[in-house]
């Protein structure tokens, strides 16, 4: 257990004030403010600040919206740097993503999350593990099609259905294996 404060978390208000502030100060020696390099720089500055100061050996960080939202893209682009400096093998991706099941027959659609992960990829991000989330379990044949198309391992495919107690859930992952899973998933 580790309790949390206002330094854990990590807004756009906050980055962006920060950045003005040292523009002001002329930190940035008069250069022009950009998103690359000062606002992603900033955002990893206060990751591995906050990660050092708790002495963390994992640093969990959800960047919430959806794939794609140019809100997010400056703590995505953050999170890809990060990643190319510490080493792939210190930095794992986990994708949280809704498969729906539509229609009569409850048929899961897996196209919402192929189309996210390019997304991702597109950016330089892949994903190590795939949460899934679902009205219910997903089938063997939907998590291979998403291990397939989303070139992730099959067991890095995690089902995630819809629980009615949310603390459930963690219960639901551990079934899975998701707690003894120490380094990402290997690929092929």
């Amino acid at each position: 257990d580790q309790p949390l404060n206002g330094r854990h978390n990590l807004t756009t208000g906050k980055i962006y004030r920060t950045v003005i502030e040292k523009e002001r100060r002329g930190d940035y020696l008069g250069n022009t403010v950009q998103i690359i390099p000062h606002v992603t720089g900033e955002i990893k500055r206060v990751i591995r600040e906050v990660s050092e100061s708790e002495g963390a050996e994992v640093t969990l960080v959800e960047v919430g919206g959806t794939v794609g939202d140019i809100e997010s893209m400056p703590f995505l682009e953050a999170l890809r740097e990060l990643s190319y400096e510490l080493g792939e093998h210190r930095m794992a991706f986990v994708h949280t993503t809704l498969v729906p099941v539509v229609g009569p027959v409850g048929e899961s659609k897996t196209k919402p999350t192929q189309h996210s992960v390019r997304e991702l990829r597109a950016i330089g991000i892949r994903p190590n593990l795939i949460f899934a989330r679902s009205p219910v379990p997903l089938a063997p044949e939907i998590k291979t099609k998403i291990s397939l198309f989303c070139d992730v391992p099959p067991p890095a495919v995690i089902s995630v259905p819809d629980q009615r107690v949310v603390y459930d859930v963690p219960l639901v992952l551990e079934a899975q294996g998701v707690g003894g899973i120490r380094r990402p998933v290997a690929r092929p």
